[in-house]
């Protein structure tokens, strides 16, 4: 990152204004985005950066930004011999001294030192623990690499005055053991903080599960087969709920059992955060893995609102809806929404539609029946040119293979092998598009989300 500056002139005056940029790569592109406006930076606006500054890493010239270079000792010159100086044992201190007052910041040393005080051990748990989410910050890897390389090069050593002679690999193991017990205590810490930090508020929160897949021994009690997400049916794995604010802030999270449905784990969330934070007027937005008639039935009989995604097949009853051009509303570049009232009253739907989301479902749709004809065609001359009987049995096979690798044209087919005496194969393929099928995908491109939510009137 680095700062870019921009000259204007406006009423006869030259205004020069400051941004943050980074570069990032696109494709075989190099571009600069803008990470933050900084203003004309002018002395009020040095002044405002200051207060910034101060408020995200706490009051007190203790805390001060400035003392990473301020010097307020005696200055001299010294002569040096250039040729007899040599480095020795360099040691990383940007990165690891941002993440110590971010640490600071959010007040979790403190907060720590209260919740594991110091005992008999060398180094506190704090510490241990401090270190720990450096590292992951800086360098994410595993706690044997983090003890016995990656904090011997950085300069924790001197910022935590902890001696790399004390870090040690079982020590790091034991740490989220101890953390553990403190879980909720730490998240209320993070909630509140950051709140005062960034004003975050916390009247819209996304809830969605995620899973993780362990390969050797595992605790049976948790790790289970289930849906796997990263493909690996034949591994344990454990579900992770999480629950972040609409600016992506966590506020929560839960561990599941490797076979709980997403949809069941919908009022535990909701209840476990309300008995953290507080039952307020805040929206629960989550995705179609969510949806179920309880699930919707106890939101409703409770008074909680929530913005749930809906299940594609429900876009039929909107048939009219969608085909009608008119009460479309733009709320992005690409995306258009639409407000429908629901069959019973008492709930409304809303229809969203993207023309970029149109163009790939489109391009998706073909490319997968591109496929599948060419493979029924395929299968169809060599049908046709076979001088030996053909076992049905082996070609359906065949045929649910193709369908299977683009299972998204699927239902665009009808497909059919029927006996046939006059052929040396003695069977013969039929195929044909399904026209009410070309209907429904015309209505449903491009209409990505249906969201349902009570009715506030």
């Amino acid at each position: 990152m680095y700062l870019r500056h921009t000259t204007r002139r406006k009423d006869g005056k030259s205004h020069v204004y400051w941004r943050l940029v980074r570069s990032v790569r696109r494709g075989g592109k190099v571009v600069q985005e803008t990470v933050a406006q900084l203003g004309e930076l002018d002395a009020e606006g040095r002044a405002r950066a200051e207060e910034l500054a101060r408020s995200i890493c706490g009051r007190g010239s203790e805390r001060d930004q400035g003392q990473l270079f301020d010097w307020t000792g005696p200055r001299q010159a010294l002569a040096v011999k250039l040729t007899g100086v040599r480095l020795e044992r360099s040691r990383s201190f940007g990165a690891v001294w941002l993440g110590l007052k971010l640490w600071q910041a959010l007040r979790l040393d403190e907060v720590l030192a209260e919740l594991l005080p110091r005992s008999r051990e060398a180094v506190s748990w704090a510490e241990v623990i401090a270190l720990l989410v450096i590292a992951r910050l800086c360098e994410p890897s595993s706690e044997l690499y983090v003890a016995e390389k990656w904090y011997r090069t950085t300069a924790l050593e001197d910022l935590l005055g902890v001696s790399a002679e004390s870090i040690y690999d079982e020590r790091l193991y034991r740490a989220l053991d101890r953390l553990l017990p403190h879980k909720e205590a730490i998240e209320k810490q993070l909630v509140k903080r950051l709140g005062e930090l960034f004003e975050l508020d916390y009247d819209l929160l996304l809830y969605d599960v995620t899973s993780s897949y362990f390969e050797g021994v595992a605790d049976p009690e948790i790790a289970r087969r289930g849906y796997s997400r990263d493909q690996r049916p034949d591994c344990v794995q454990i579900n992770i709920a999480l629950v972040v604010s609409r600016d992506g802030m966590p506020l929560g999270y839960e561990i599941f059992a490797g076979n709980t449905t997403d949809v069941s784990t919908v009022q535990e969330i909701v209840e476990k955060m309300e008995e953290r934070f507080g039952k307020v007027n805040r929206v629960w937005v989550m995705d179609r893995g969510m949806v179920s008639a309880e699930n919707i039935a106890w939101l409703n009989s409770t008074g909680r609102r929530y913005v749930i995604g809906t299940a594609r097949s429900e876009l039929r009853r909107y048939a009219k809806e969608l085909a009608n051009k008119t009460d479309w509303r733009q709320i992005r570049q690409d995306v258009q929404v639409k407000i429908c009232r629901g069959p019973a009253g008492n709930e409304n739907f809303l229809l969203c539609r993207s023309a970029s989301r149109l163009e790939k479902e489109k391009a998706m749709h073909e490319r997968f029946s591109k496929r599948i004809e060419e493979g029924l065609l395929s299968l169809g001359r060599r049908i046709e040119k076979s001088q030996t009987s053909l076992e049905p049995g082996k070609l359906e096979r065949q045929i649910g293979r193709l369908l299977e690798r683009n299972s998204r044209a699927t239902g665009r087919y009808s497909i059919a092998l029927t006996e046939d005496r006059s052929v040396a194969a003695q069977v013969k393929l039929q195929w044909s598009q399904r026209t009410e099928w070309d209907d429904w995908a015309r209505l449903s491109e491009g209409t990505y989300i249906l969201c349902t939510y009570p009715r506030l009137d």
